[in-house]
């Protein structure tokens, strides 16, 4: 059953709503059927024989908005057949995104694969409680990289590179204003968050979790670096290669370490990984964006999040539950970075402040007209 989602990505075409910025249209459709999934959920899942119902929840989730794109599509596509069609004058590109795409499944799947060979299920599943909220975190944080795409590949095509340059460090600006306290946060509060999400039998998935979320930043960075600088500039080749380089480190980090540190050693082997592919990544990008690192407000970030982590380590000693714990520590430790931010004029800080200032100041004009 779950096998259906491959036809229904394959029709949802999201590609095309992306490359024409139709960002709103894909959130609306995206968030209304994961509401209706957790509905369903908590609706229609009660035991362990549930998992057919599971598997087709999950299948609403993952993939019905994809049905609506389809039939929405005929907006800005004829489907009718046009003929003249030279599929094999893009073959070679293609090529290269499908091998982009294998490395980087290979890479991200082969410590789960090799951990269950070399170790057992327990562990796979201290390691995956782990990777799980990884995941989540790591969608925030590139969430501006797959938006700018689009405009960066036509400031390239178009020649407009003081622009292209001017979103690329706003891109890097944005992964380290966000990535850098998530990455802290959730090595502090590991455990919390661990016990919270999975219980307390996840005691396993904590130093795994510290271990990898050093990721979140590194990701985020060669995010931009890979899709929004390399792709519009046509170096995917060197994307690819930075993959490649990034699951060959992987695999032989991992049948050194996993048998040795289980789900940590390949938590390891995955940060390992994705060090090697920013390193290939920046190699051959260091003369064209020296410039974009250099405006990143370092000190205000670090003081900020060194902040705001004496502002809240304190609520752990108090017993207070795991919930209320993560909810008073998350509150106070990104209040105070966000305030410290706001407070020494951090740029992209100061620049969502004032847009949201004006929309409020021009809904209080319109309303009051």
């Amino acid at each position: 059953m779950v096998s259906f989602t491959i036809i229904l990505t394959s029709i949802g075409m999201e590609w095309l709503y992306k490359a024409l910025e139709q960002y709103t249209c894909i959130t609306i459709r995206s968030i209304i059927f994961k509401f209706i999934a957790l509905i369903a959920m908590f609706a229609l899942i009660h035991e362990q024989d549930d998992y057919v119902i599971y598997g087709g929840i999950s299948i609403l989730a993952s993939s019905a908005s994809n049905i609506f794109n389809f039939v929405n599509v005929h907006k800005y596509i004829d489907m009718k057949p046009v003929g003249n069609y030279h599929p094999l004058r893009h073959m070679k590109a293609v090529g290269v995104f499908f091998a982009m795409s294998c490395a980087t499944t290979i890479y991200t799947h082969l410590d789960t694969v090799m951990l269950g060979f070399m170790k057992t299920d327990e562990d796979v599943g201290y390691y995956n409680a782990a990777v799980k909220i990884k995941s989540i975190l790591v969608s925030v944080v590139t969430s501006l990289g797959t938006v700018l795409l689009p405009r960066s590949s036509y400031y390239v095509e178009h020649g407009l590179m003081d622009e292209f340059k001017r979103i690329t460090a706003k891109a890097l600006n944005f992964v380290f204003v966000l990535a850098t306290p998530l990455m802290l946060y959730f090595i502090l509060y590991a455990k919390q968050g661990i016990y919270f999400l999975s219980g307390s039998a996840y005691a396993g998935s904590i130093v795994p979790m510290q271990i990898i979320m050093p990721t979140l930043l590194l990701i985020g960075i060669t995010n931009v670096l890979g899709i929004q600088i390399l792709v519009p500039l046509g170096k995917e080749k060197v994307v690819l290669y930075s993959e490649i380089a990034g699951a060959v480190v992987d695999l032989i980090l991992n049948a050194i370490l996993i048998p040795r540190l289980a789900s940590s050693g390949a938590a390891i082997g995955t940060l390992a990984a994705e060090f090697t592919v920013l390193v290939v990544q920046y190699t051959a990008l260091k003369n064209d964006i020296s410039g974009a690192f250099k405006g990143i407000a370092y000190w205000k970030i670090m003081i900020g999040v060194l902040l705001g982590t004496v502002g809240s380590y304190w609520v752990v000693h108090y017993g207070l539950g795991n919930f209320v714990t993560l909810f008073i520590t998350a509150s106070l430790f990104f209040g105070i970075y966000g305030l410290f931010l706001l407070i020494t004029k951090e740029k992209l800080t100061r620049e969502i402040i004032n847009q949201l200032v004006n929309k409020i100041l021009y809904k209080i004009k319109a309303n009051g007209k």
